[in-house]
């Protein structure tokens, strides 16, 4: 617990390395809401954005890229043509959905996290346990949308297939808002629901608990519990289903 807690203090100190050096402003309120918590934190997050870049061809495109555009609201059209005049290279249109990483003081808090996410139509959301057991719930969303426009400086669609475009990924920006808001709400609910985490008194998991009530209504009758109550089922290996592969750019 302590350990975690000094890891906590560490890269919240830290200055923000995006682009940006600030949250965006839907992202802001969830990790205030679970930065206020001491079994989370935070590592990185963006609420959907619009974006067109261009790079020259060489190396890796997201990587080596001049951002054109960076919008995290719907776009027009317009926008995006204003955009490709500047474009030299090969420009790229695309609409990245809501993402968010949270590092997690025990397994126990990354699957409620996991819950919330899934429910609010995060469905390509995951945890990982990494090297020293540090877990990582990673809240993700699979309505992405990329689509090259140019190559070598040359427009390759028609002005109205990039207006087709714009309206697709605007669609897919207001679905991304509306899952925000439903993740937001969800997790208020939960994390008021979880009962907090006291040292000097440690939680006693649920199955226990049932076990315990079941074992002193037993005893009234003068009959031991059943066997198959005497082994609660190993909540980390029911949570293996839970892994997915997580890779932050």
């Amino acid at each position: 617990m302590a350990a975690f807690a000094r890891r906590k203090a560490q890269r919240l100190a830290r200055p923000d390395p995006s682009r940006k050096r600030a949250l965006d402003a839907r992202a802001a309120g969830l990790a205030r809401l679970l930065n206020a918590r001491e079994r989370f934190c935070t590592a990185s997050s963006c609420d959907g954005r619009v974006t067109v870049t261009h790079t020259d061809g060489a190396g890796i495109p997201k990587k080596n890229c001049t951002w054109l555009l960076v919008t995290h609201e719907p776009c027009a059209k317009g926008d995006v043509m204003t955009a490709l005049e500047k474009a030299t290279g090969d420009a790229v249109f695309r609409f990245e959905p809501f993402v968010l990483h949270v590092l997690c003081r025990e397994l126990q808090d990354a699957q409620l996290l996991h819950s919330v996410a899934i429910d609010s139509g995060f469905r390509n959301s995951g945890i990982t346990v990494g090297r020293g057991g540090k877990i990582t719930m990673a809240v993700r969303s699979t309505h992405c949308l990329e689509v090259p426009l140019s190559h070598k400086g040359r427009l390759m669609v028609s002005e109205e297939y990039i207006e087709f475009l714009v309206h697709v990924a605007n669609q897919k920006m207001e679905e991304n808002i509306r899952r925000i808001d439903r993740f937001h709400k969800g997790l208020e609910l939960a994390l008021e629901a979880a009962v907090p985490a006291d040292p000097l008194f440690p939680e006693v998991p649920q199955k226990s608990q049932v076990y315990l009530h079941r074992r002193k209504r037993g005893a009234a009758r003068g009959q031991a519990a059943p066997s198959t109550e005497l082994e609660p089922q190993d909540d980390t290996e029911s949570s293996l289903a839970l892994f997915a592969e997580l890779t932050i750019d």
